[in-house]
């Protein structure tokens, strides 16, 4: 009989978590936990008949002990998670009956063994996940997982994939890894690697009790997941899902043989559950008989009979799905101008900016549950992207066909075009997915080339207007839309519906405002179909309503909902409270909330800095509440011990992304695997969703939180989008490029470019972008003047119109310190200094008119009459004349020699930055 689109979902989902979990012994057994040497009755170890019934043998032995232990740790567990006793627990066995072959325990922990049809499931996305060959498995499956002479399972510790990323061509002989992940839980501060001497020690005693410590929190927090959230599987496995990741992050997922322990366990567990529920979900849609099936999978895998031709049907049939999400025109969407935007930007910027992720992660929401498919089964989302895997059927084609039509419907209603979210199919065999040997092209790699080229193809074709698109009615139906209250106020082209503040707007605008103000003071958002009783966004989502929370107990009142699967979803988008502190609060997480400059102190915006900016028609003064742009452009003043102000008055906007990150995940990985690709997009993803609003809200410059008062409009994927007082977001500019140098293991080949443009506080938002993104094309332009000839050398930053390699840039802001030492020895009046920038346009200039070279004598001049003024003539002449030479030639070394001949052009960066802190 077949299954409803719910029981498809929920079995999927117990497919998805014995996939999962396979592999929950490597966690359970390098932690040495107590309960696997209980005894039984007969005086056997719990172990040891574990071993028996899951664990292969070689030569005689056991190997792959954690087998045995992934069949405990599931006993353990088995009081928190979902309800798996009784008879409806398609496709497995009923959890009473454990001893029978198709128990969900026995699917998750005889990968290595594996006999049942449920077993191959698992057992082929396992190594499909990691992107084995035949060959390359019968030596891992032989390898041994026992302790060895220096490092072992128990104290190796994870590699870093972006150390060992390479675009170059490889030297003969390349140097050991030198960076490891420290074994804790995931936080801002354990994100970063360390020196492999600092997270490795050949003690095995102490590095299972890391292990240990880890394994119990682990099971500690598992008790957080409210409990009335287990009855709807696919939301428990969401909140799982995080919890898994908090604390398997940094934990190899393996150790054995020649394998590097280079991808986390949790990666390796997500893309095999995504791999595993296709796969059973491709032969169970189709009705196919899985006696058949089980056989076809074990003669994939079986070398003795790889040249027969047996086991072709398994490696060349398609049986997967690959389906991509990209949201284009996230810019248009974010930036959008309208009548008056500016009374309210930077809360409208942080709606807009909220919802993008929104409409991201609810577009992969709608999608999942139309092919009914669990969490696990979307295995990359960063930054407007997502990657589902699916069961390549006719079924799943047409019906991500009948969703993208939704989605067109619901932008051209509502964005009129100028957004909208595209997806892209690609089928996938099994061999697609193995990593290659070492001489010869990568399958996988074949395959990521493919993916990119598609969705590129799927960027041209945006909504189908020409296809079968019901956009007709929309646009003709347009004008009859507008009533009295004309044009919304915010965007400037949707029919107003309500009024907020005396101004008319859309539904849209005010659900973003809505969602600026809300962030402020709520931590989790929860996702139904139903609206909840509750203060939430007006528009419904693709079908979903969208409300607001705050802490636990507001949010776990909603069991009702989660047991009447009203409830779809619960995520907590809380920030970092520090640096250590676990990213884990009891509900699954979604780092799409932006860090935002607030008023900390009652009266705060009544200080003198921001005295004659309070303006009741733009700014409601509170305690909590969001600065403004006007706030902002006056956080970075100073004031002198007369109590006058002085620094410019001005923003700075800073945007930035990874330079040639498509190269990166196409060529960089030296043997791509689809884990390996998972991971390296979550890593490249947590530096700017996770680390970045962290450091603006606590990260500290020389004992002072310099970046708190910086924005984070977006930040995520491989690039970012900030707003703040000019110079603090010039110093972020410059520590970000330095903690990404620490955070991908210094490699030279993993940088990003960045465009800083500074402008008054008045400019529209959408200019404010234009600029921006200027100043980073000029970077990505960039050529260094030794190599003008050359391609793009990228890895740079444009600053004040002048781009320079970030090697430079540090270089020019040390002069500007240096300048600024000057300054306060010799007196340099601001017009000198003003008079050194004609002298960079002329040194800069020689080239195309010789007669600048003459910019040496005028700066020989004016910085004499400078000193003359300076330093009067005494009786001692010729004493005065020493010094003023000597005090001159100080200057020329510093400023005419270091900076200007070495610089040129770029040594303005210097100078700007010393005059704007200077002025009035």
């Amino acid at each position: 009989m077949a299954l409803t689109l719910q029981e498809r979902l929920d079995a999927s989902s117990r497919m998805a978590l014995a996939a999962f979990l396979h592999d929950l012994g490597k966690f359970a057994e390098r932690a040495r936990i107590g309960e696997a040497n209980e005894k039984r009755a007969d005086g056997t170890t719990r172990i040891a008949l574990e071993k028996q019934l899951h664990c292969p043998s070689f030569n005689g032995r056991h190997t792959h002990i954690h087998a045995a232990y992934t069949s405990i740790g599931f006993d353990l567990l088995e009081q928190h998670l979902p309800n798996l006793v009784g008879e409806h627990m398609t496709p497995f066995a009923p959890w009473r009956d454990r001893d029978v072959d198709d128990s969900i325990i026995n699917a998750a922990a005889r990968h290595h063994r594996p006999g049942t049809y449920l077993q191959w499931i698992v057992a082929t996305a396992d190594r499909l996940a990691s992107g084995f060959e035949r060959e390359e498995f019968d030596a891992y499956n032989a390898a041994p997982d026992e302790e060895q002479p220096k490092l072992n399972h128990y104290t190796k510790r994870q590699l870093t994939l972006l150390e060992g990323i390479r675009l170059q061509p490889k030297a003969n002989a390349e140097s050991a890894p030198q960076y490891r992940y420290p074994l804790k839980p995931l936080s801002p501060k354990y994100l970063f690697p360390v020196l492999a001497e600092s997270a490795e020690q050949a003690d095995s005693k102490k590095a299972q009790g890391e292990y240990l410590e880890l394994w119990d929190s682990f099971r500690a927090n598992l008790e957080k997941i409210p409990q009335s959230h287990r009855t709807d599987l696919a939301l428990w496995l969401d909140h799982f899902d995080c919890l898994w990741q908090t604390f398997t992050h940094a934990i190899p997922a393996a150790t054995a043989g020649q394998v590097k322990p280079e991808v986390s366990l949790y990666d390796h567990s997500r893309t095999t559950a995504a791999l595993a529920v296709a796969l059973w979900r491709f032969h169970q849609d189709r009705g196919e008989d899985t006696d058949a099936i089980r056989e076809q999978l074990r003669v994939q895998w079986d070398r003795q009979r790889a040249d027969s031709g047996e086991s072709l049907e398994a490696w060349e049939s398609e049986k997967f799905l690959l389906i991509q999400g990209d949201f284009f025109g996230i810019q248009d969407f974010i930036f959008a101008s309208g009548g008056e935007t500016q009374k309210r930007a930077a809360k409208l910027l942080r709606g807009r900016s909220f919802y993008v992720s929104l409409l991201t992660e609810l577009a992969a929401l709608r999608l999942l549950e139309k092919l009914a498919l669990p969490p696990t089964s979307q295995v990359v989302n960063a930054a407007g992207k997502f990657l589902i895997v699916a069961p390549n059927t006719a079924e799943a084609r047409a019906t991500v066909a009948e969703v993208q039509a939704e989605f067109d419907v619901w932008f051209l209603r509502h964005t009129y075009g100028q957004s909208g979210i595209g997806l892209a199919m690609l089928a996938a065999r099994s061999r697609d997915f193995q990593a290659g040997k070492q001489d010869q092209e990568s399958p996988f790699r074949a395959l990521m080339k493919r993916l990119f080229e598609q969705l590129d193809e799927a960027k041209l074709r945006r909504f189908g207007l020409c296809g079968e698109t019901p956009a007709d009615p929309l646009f003709r139906d347009f004008l009859n839309a507008f009533t009295s209250k004309g044009v919304c106020g915010i965007d400037g082209r949707s029919p107003a519906t309500v009024e907020e503040d005396g101004m008319q707007i859309g539904a849209m605008a005010a659900d973003q405002i809505k969602t600026g103000h809300l962030l402020a003071n709520r931590q989790r958002v929860l996702i139904s179909v139903e609206r909840l009783n509750h203060r939430g966004l007006s528009l419904p989502i693709f079908g979903f309503h969208v409300s607001f929370t705050t802490g636990e107990d507001d949010s776990g009142r909603f069991g009702r909902e989660a047991k009447t699967a009203n409830l779809r979803r619960c995520w907590d988008f809380s920030l970092p409270e520090s640096p250590d502190a676990p990213l884990w609060k009891g509900y699954s997480r979604r780092h799409i909330n932006a860090y935002v400059p607030r008023f900390d102190a009652v009266n705060e915006w009544e200080a003198e800095r921001y005295r004659g900016i309070e303006n009741p028609a733009t700014f409601d003064p509170h305690p909590n509440e969001i600065k403004t742009l006007n706030h902002l452009a006056r956080d970075d003043r100073q004031v002198d011990p007369n109590g006058n102000w002085y620094g410019q008055e001005a923003l700075m906007t800073l945007k930035g992304d990874v330079d040639d990150l498509g190269q990166i995940f196409q060529k960089g990985l030296e043997r791509p695997s689809f884990a390996k690709m998972a991971a390296l997009s979550r890593q490249m993803n947590a530096f700017f969703a996770i680390y970045l609003p962290w450091l603006c809200e606590h990260g500290e410059d020389g004992g002072v939180k310099r970046y708190r008062n910086i924005y984070t409009v977006f930040a995520g994927g491989d690039d970012f989008f900030l707003i703040g007082p000019w110079h603090s977001t010039l110093k972020l500019a410059q520590r970000m490029k330095s903690d990404f140098a620490s955070y991908v293991a210094h490699n030279p080949e993993i940088h990003f470019s960045a465009g800083l443009s500074m402008t008054k506080p008045g400019l529209p938002i959408r200019q404010l972008a234009a600029l921006a993104e200027e100043g980073l094309e000029a970077a990505k332009a960039y050529r260094p003047a030794d190599a003008p000839d050359a391609g793009p050398a990228k890895n740079a930053v444009t600053c004040f119109g002048q781009p320079v390699s970030w090697k430079d840039f540090d270089a020019i802001l040390t002069q500007e310190t240096e300048l600024e030492r000057l300054a306060g020895e010799f007196g340099l009046s601001t017009g000198y200094v003003y008079g050194l920038l004609n002298l960079t346009d002329m040194a800069t200039a020689v080239s195309q008119h010789p007669e600048n070279a003459l910019w040496h004598a005028y700066f020989a001049y004016r910085t004499r009459r400078m000193l003359e003024s300076r330093i009067k003539g005494g009786e001692d002449r010729e004493r005065t004349e020493r010094k003023r030479r000597t005090l001159q030639g100080e200057l020329a070394a510093e400023i005419a020699h270091k900076g200007i001949e070495q610089f040129g052009a770029a040594y303005k960066i210097a100078l700007f930055t010393y005059l704007y802190q200077q002025r009035d």
